[in-house]
């Protein structure tokens, strides 16, 4: 049973990364495309500027529940998925510096070596993200030892590189939502004009992953054997027309937070069709490491389980906190710097 609550708690701190920090993520993607000078990339950088920081919390939690709930899986993934794990951190490391480095020096070229910094550093993650959990889905080749028997090349197969697409596009949609709300007059209109383009897009790439998903993993038997987790896709699903319906009608908040919601379903969607396995081996099904297997010891979980809901509601509370302050659009004065 407390294997069961720490793997459902385990896929939450996943899936409220990705609802927060997606935003950052899009937003850093989209930003060479939306701004056309200094002035929108720094509106643009406003944005995101209160919260990079604390939505990265998330994947810290995310990482440290993996390494004391399921420190067995811990050990594996972080062997097996090491190269994109640690591009993936450098990327994140990368981000943090453009923030504080962009605005050290008055001079365009300088800015604009952080500005495609600050691209990369974005780009990078949302599609490694996409890549690592794809190949979750469908299996690594591990032994029984955990020993992985695959490459780096290995990964970026065709099932993971759609992974990362579908990933960065809704990351994407996910940050011109966000700036729709952040911004105003011209950077608002393009906003919500590449907000209007992206959704199709995410539509038609959820529809592909999912075809492939069936072909490429086993993560529908769970599904087929519990057909009450069918409210997942359905919920993801209704979620992502209702963003688009909000968003038609003027009310952005709204469609942020449908677009949220179905972030957060379309995780729990994905990561509940791989119950009991965390990671699963593509050599041997006896190989997988599951929440049984590969859990920490009922004390170790009783004490963490009590950690947290101390501590978790501290830190939402203190984030809603933060989103209401900062709930209203950018004011970003012009300066003679801003061409």
């Amino acid at each position: 049973m407390l294997e069961t609550i720490w793997f459902i708690l385990w896929t939450l701190l996943w899936a409220v990364y990705f609802v927060l920090d997606g935003f950052d993520l899009g937003l850093g993607v989209l930003a060479p495309f939306l701004s056309k000078n200094n002035y929108e990339r720094r509106v643009i950088y406003a944005a995101e500027g209160p919260f990079w920081d604390g939505n990265e919390v998330w994947l810290i939690a995310a990482g440290g529940v993996t390494f004391a709930a399921f420190p067995k899986a811990y050990a594996v993934m972080f062997s097996a998925l090491y190269a994109p794990l640690l591009i993936l951190l450098f990327g994140l490391i990368l981000r943090a510096v453009s923030y504080e480095f962009r605005e050290k020096v008055e001079n365009s070229l300088w800015r604009g070596f952080w500005d495609f910094v600050h691209f990369v550093a974005n780009l990078v993650p949302a599609l490694l993200l996409g890549v690592a959990f794809a190949n979750l889905f469908q299996g690594l080749p591990i032994d029984a030892k955990g020993v992985f028997h695959g490459s780096l090349l290995g990964l970026l197969n065709s099932y993971g590189l759609v992974g990362g697409l579908f990933f960065m596009t809704v990351f994407m949609l996910h940050g011109a939502l966000w700036l729709i709300i952040k911004s105003d007059g011209q950077l608002q209109l393009k906003a919500l004009a590449c907000a209007n383009f992206l959704w199709p897009l995410v539509l038609l790439l959820l529809v592909i992953f999912l075809w492939m998903t069936k072909s490429h993993t086993h993560i529908f038997d769970n599904y087929v054997a519990n057909p009450a987790l069918f409210a997942l896709p359905v919920l993801a699903l209704g979620a992502l027309i209702a963003t688009r319906l909000t968003l038609s009608s003027g009310r952005v908040w709204s469609a942020w937070a449908c677009h949220g919601l179905f972030i957060l379903a379309a995780t729990f969607f994905g990561v509940s069709g791989l119950y009991p396995g965390i990671i699963l081996s593509s050599l041997d099904p006896a190989a997988s490491i599951t929440v049984m297997n590969g859990a920490s010891s009922p004390l170790t979980l009783k004490i963490m389980l009590a950690v947290v809901v101390v501590m978790v509601p501290i830190v939402i509370a203190y984030q809603v906190w933060m989103y209401r302050l900062f709930k209203d659009p950018l004011e970003v004065p012009k300066s003679v710097y801003d061409d």
